[in-house]
């Protein structure tokens, strides 16, 4: 039975589908810090939320060169790659910022070889909408129907809305791996300091656990006394020297 989408229930449904999706995708990349984790937890989460969309793919450039690439079936990555060729709704999406549509590719001429990889695959229908991510990659969803005239203009809404959000997202996760990143170099820099360093060494002979705990459990110490790392360094240093002198 097809549905008018003008019909008010409709409406509604595809108003509580569209936040339902955009809920389970904060909820499922809110602590994520891997940029290809994030991507991969995208596309399959939009692929089950989305009804009558049966895969999903996503194309990121960085620098106008890619950068990477997710799909919910891994049979139909190559569609998402432009290592395959520039040629594609991804690719227009990005190059020309609006939204692409093609709802029959049986009747596509604008990406020939593209299209009869992605009829191959069973492929009938797509959108690609372009996101956003920050001053250094930007990049396109891309939504995939098994059937002709199935994507609707709700979809190209829904589309809209999760290439928005996606991109608010996506930021927030390459955000994450940047302070991440920074914190490994600060840790490293005080592993490597003396006396941070061997009241390290003394926590991890303790406890017998690795270096970046141990750092954890001597930040957890100096937040827990307010007092500095290196003091609270210096002190385990110096108990522990007094214990082995006498």
């Amino acid at each position: 039975m097809n549905l008018d989408t003008r019909d008010p229930a409709v409406e509604t449904l595809g108003v509580l589908e569209t936040a339902a999706l955009l809920r389970e995708l904060t909820a499922g990349l809110i602590a994520v810090v891997d940029f290809d984790e994030a991507l991969d937890a995208l596309v399959r989460i939009s692929r089950d939320a989305v009804a009558g969309v049966s895969w999903c793919g996503f194309t990121a450039l960085r620098a106008g060169e890619p950068a990477g690439v997710a799909a919910s079936d891994a049979r139909l990555a190559g569609l998402d790659d432009l290592r395959h060729g520039p040629d594609s709704p991804a690719m227009d999406a990005i190059r020309r910022r609006e939204m692409i549509l093609s709802e029959h590719l049986g009747r596509e001429t604008r990406w020939p070889a593209w299209t009869g990889r992605a009829r191959d695959f069973g492929v009938q229908g797509v959108i690609s909408a372009p996101v956003d991510v920050d001053e250094q990659v930007i990049g396109a969803i891309n939504l995939y129907a098994a059937g002709t005239d199935v994507l609707t203009p709700r979809h190209q809404l829904t589309a809209m809305l999760l290439a928005e959000h996606a991109g608010l997202l996506l930021a927030a996760v390459r955000d994450r791996a940047r302070v991440a990143a920074q914190a490994g170099e600060r840790d490293a820099a005080l592993l490597a300091e003396g006396v941070v360093g061997q009241a390290v060494g003394v926590i991890m002979t303790q406890r017998g656990c690795p270096p970046q705990e141990a750092l954890q459990v001597l930040r957890g110490a100096a937040s827990a006394l307010s007092i500095p790392l290196r003091e609270v360094a210096e002190r385990l240093v110096s108990t522990v020297s007094r214990a082995r002198d006498s």
